[in-house]
């Protein structure tokens, strides 16, 4: 019985250890657990925000591209009612009375007489009237002559005698001019 006792003993002892052993590897388990517990929360909380990063600025960009895209819109149509407007300057002024066409040429042929002394000018087919009642009865034009139509609505184009040297005083010119001078004046009043 002896030997039962020892046996028993050491069986006992085996069950104590073998539970200790049991015990402290459940507990470093749970330590080890929890530690990866705590990682596992890190890379998703880490990966929840990286996403929430991306779509913020996923988001953004849609919207600075659609910004930008309904600003080119809208310039685009300010730039369509801009050239309507200039083509109804230009075919109002070509619609003018035909005594404001004729003092318009004859004071043009007079400012280009003046810078160039002589030379000839073109016009456009429905001043040609005006130009040569400029050139007859104008001494200071005396040494001007018409060297043919061009191509304008409105106004003249002088050039000097030798070719040298050519004034463009056509409608366009002058309307591009103030135009140019004018457009913002004008976006703003038809634009706010």
């Amino acid at each position: 019985m002896a030997l039962d006792a020892v046996v028993s003993e050491i069986r006992n002892k085996g069950i104590k250890e073998a539970e200790a052993v049991k015990a402290e590897g459940k507990a470093e388990a749970d330590v080890i657990l929890a530690e990866a517990q705590e990682t596992v929360i890190a890379i998703k909380t880490a990966a929840e925000e990286e996403a929430n990063r991306q779509a913020d600025y996923i988001v953004n960009q849609e919207v600075a591209a659609a910004n930008l895209a309904v600003k080119r819109e809208v310039l685009n149509a300010q730039k369509a009612v801009l050239d309507e407007v200039y083509a109804e300057v230009v075919a109002a002024i070509a619609a003018l009375p035909a005594d404001f066409h004729k003092k318009a040429v004859r004071e043009l042929c007079k400012a280009a007489a003046k810078e160039l002394g002589e030379g000839v000018f073109y016009c456009n087919e429905r001043d040609v009237p005006a130009l040569e009642d400029a050139l007859s009865s104008l001494k200071t034009l005396s040494g001007f002559s018409l060297a043919g139509t061009k191509d304008i609505s409105g106004g003249i184009i002088a050039e000097s005698g030798d070719g040298t040297l050519q004034l463009d005083f056509s409608y366009p010119t002058f309307i591009a001019e103030v135009w140019e001078t004018g457009l913002k004046d004008a976006s703003e009043v038809l634009f706010g």
